[in-house]
Formats: C-alpha cells, structure tokens, sequence
C-alpha cells in the first residue's frame, strides 16, 4: 500500500521479512523526510509497505471521536442487525397482550428500524436499561407511523389505542408514555391508569395523520418531564416498552422505530439517521 504523502519524486523503500525492518527510508529531493514516514514491515516475501505518521495520527483520532460519542449516549436499540422475520431483538423481549404479534427489523428508506403491525392486537417489546438520568437526561429516537388506529384516544379506555408508543420505566410504579395519538390533542401530558399501583403519564408527542408516512425525529428531555409531572428528581430509568395496539377500537395500526438513545444536552444530533424535525 503506497504512502499517503507519496508522489512522482518519492522512491519508496521496502523492508523484508527476514532480517527485521532496520535500515532508514530512502529520500529523495523535495520528498518527505523521515520524520514523515514510520517504516513498518509486512508480510511477504517481496516486501512490505510505509504507514505515514500522519495516516496513524488520523486513525488515533478517529478512534478517540468514536470513544467521546460513545461517552456522550447510551444506546438503547439502533436495530442494525439482521433478525429473522417474526423473531424479537437480541436483547429485548416480547409482550403479547392480546392477539399475536407481528413484528420485523426491517430497512425503510435507508434507516434501520423496527417494524410493528397490528390488526385487532396488542403486544409490545421491552428491555431492562439502567440509564442515570442526571448524566443524559435527553431520549432521542426516530419513528414512522404508517396507520393510525380510527378513532384512537387513550383518554378513554373504549378508544385506548396508539400506533407508536415509547414507555419510560422508572420503577414498577412509575412511566412516561410518548405517544403518537390518533386523535389526543400534541402537548398535553395526563396521567393514565392501565394497572393498579402504577402511575403512568402520557405525553402525547405527535398526532394525527399530517406527518404519517414520514420519518419523523423526536427529542425529549426526561429529566425535564419527570419533574413536571411527578415534582421531583427522577430515579434511574430501569426500563423501555416500544408498543403498538388496536385491539379497542377493533382497527389495525403500523409504526416503525429506530435509533433509540440517552444522550447528554447538546448531543441530540449525534448518530442521527433522520433529520430533526419541528
């Protein structure tokens, strides 16, 4: 492999397996010096090849960009890789609650997402997460929602349906609920009962069809949320629901999610396969 820095005056020298690398890079005028050039040697029997300073500066670097994005999010799901078709998610489990599932890791529009359907059916799938909310407070993911339920409104239990739902666990009692509503109102944040001891508030994000069939990217600040809503600092966030249902209004709904994340204020945009959307 030629140096980066190589050109029409540059001879470039090889080194052989045997005897070891030892003798100093040929220079020839107005090529590089030595102080350039780092002579490695490499397999065969013919020679081997120069890696310049800079070429291994460059690859240092982008190894500690990739280590401080890493430190600035906590990835949750990204759905990156192949599942087989109706299998769940290494890593997380599914929750069938009424009908069957119907789920696939699928590429839509060139992002990498998770595929929900249903047809008269609820079910979900979940994960234990152990996210210091204090450290990344902001939840940024992408959804696409493809079919509203009819008349779908969880502030009745008759009509308790929604496409696209993203639950944030913070104990056995406690949840924020993000919703893509068919019909709630975006912006109210009210409590809902779906079991006894548990206080579940639901913040509806978006809703209705305006944006259906859009990749649409979301960023909400948790810590923010929770302390509106319950009054006081948050404890670690323990879980994550992804969940789709239709079974109250008897009619069928389509979402996709990806790119699930905690990550520190001012890193929303890190790793973000869809732009920001108002």
């Amino acid at each position: 492999m030629p140096s980066a820095d190589s050109g029409k005056n540059h001879e470039a020298s090889t080194c052989r397996v045997t005897p070891p690398c030892s003798r100093p890079t040929r220079r020839t005028p107005g090529a590089a010096g030595p102080r350039d050039h780092v002579p490695v040697c490499a397999g065969g029997a013919t020679g081997g090849f120069h890696v310049t300073r800079r070429a291994l500066l460059a690859a240092a670097l982008l190894a500690v960009i990739h280590d401080a994005r890493a430190e600035d999010r906590v990835v949750v799901a990204d759905f990156s890789s192949a599942v087989a078709a109706g299998e769940t998610p290494a890593g997380w489990e599914l929750n069938e609650k009424s009908g069957e599932a119907e789920l696939a890791v699928v590429k839509d529009g060139g992002v990498s997402a998770i595929r929900l359907r249903s047809v008269n059916t609820s079910f979900s799938i979940q994960k234990e997460v152990k996210v210091d909310l204090e450290r990344f407070p902001v939840l940024t993911w992408n959804w696409k929602v493809s079919k509203l339920p009819v008349g779908g409104d969880f502030r009745k239990s008759a009509t308790d349906d929604q496409a696209a739902q993203l639950f944030v666990a913070f104990s056995k009692s406690k949840a924020i609920v993000y919703v893509w509503s068919s019909t709630a109102p975006k912006g109210i944040m009210q409590s809902t009962s779906p079991a006894p001891f548990m206080t579940v508030m639901v913040v509806v994000v978006r809703s209705g069809p305006a944006q259906a069939g859009k990749w649409v990217r979301e960023s909400r600040n948790v810590r923010q949320d929770y302390k509106k809503l319950f009054g006081s600092e948050p404890p670690p966030v323990s879980g994550m629901r992804l969940q789709i249902n239709s079974q109250h209004t008897g009619t069928s709904a389509e979402s996709y999610f990806a790119d699930v994340a905690f990550v520190k204020p001012g890193k929303q945009r890190a790793k973000a396969q869809v732009p920001a959307t108002k």
